[in-house]
């Protein structure tokens, strides 16, 4: 959907919605202890339903935080530092808090807005999970990515995925967030 105005993000969120689905995802993480990962647009669909950050399908309020249009005015594809506040969730365990890591990002609307009220309590429940250093796309208070409550649902900017051995052999200091075999664990310890 070439990330047009709440392009693949709203699509993504219409399906999620659709009542199958929606009773798919609840019995996925109220019944059967699933996990929910989305990566840019899916971190979008994640925001645009209500699953980040409150953990449930919901109609969004005027208070609820939001992904919207970089300030830049255009779409941005460059590698970021992001350091990592929290690994309260199964999808972190491979991270080191405080750690700060290099990953690769590419949007046009990744920055995070919400009420100052919103953001204050996204801080105190510990569900920012990473902020950018230099922040490319003025996020409020330079936040990358968000859990739930609970951990079980992971939304992020950053391309983690985009990550790979002899990838990026002139760059320094780029290294695996290696969220999807924290994911695969998870599952082996139960």
């Amino acid at each position: 959907m070439g990330d047009e105005p709440d392009g693949s993000g709203k699509f993504i969120a219409n399906v999620i919605r659709s009542p199958k689905v929606k009773e798919a995802i609840e019995y996925m993480l109220k019944e059967n202890d699933g996990l929910i990962l989305g990566i840019c647009n899916g971190f979008q669909a994640l925001i645009k339903t209500g699953l980040l950050p409150d953990g449930e399908i919901k109609e969004l309020g005027e208070d609820d935080p939001t992904l919207t249009f970089n300030t830049v005015g255009r779409h941005i594809a460059c590698l970021v530092d992001t350091k990592v506040l929290t690994t309260n969730s199964p999808w972190l365990s491979t991270l080191e808090e405080n750690k700060s890591y290099k990953v690769p990002i590419s949007h046009g609307e990744g920055r995070l807005v919400g009420s100052e009220e919103c953001v204050r309590s996204l801080f105190e429940n510990e569900q920012v999970v990473a902020m950018y250093e230099d922040c490319p796309n003025g996020s409020v208070l330079n936040i990358e990515s968000l859990i739930s409550k609970d951990g079980k649902i992971l939304g992020k900017m950053g391309h983690s995925e985009r990550v790979d051995s002899d990838l990026y052999k002139n760059i320094e200091g780029i290294e695996y967030q290696n969220i999807f075999r924290a994911g695969v664990e998870y599952f082996k310890e139960k």
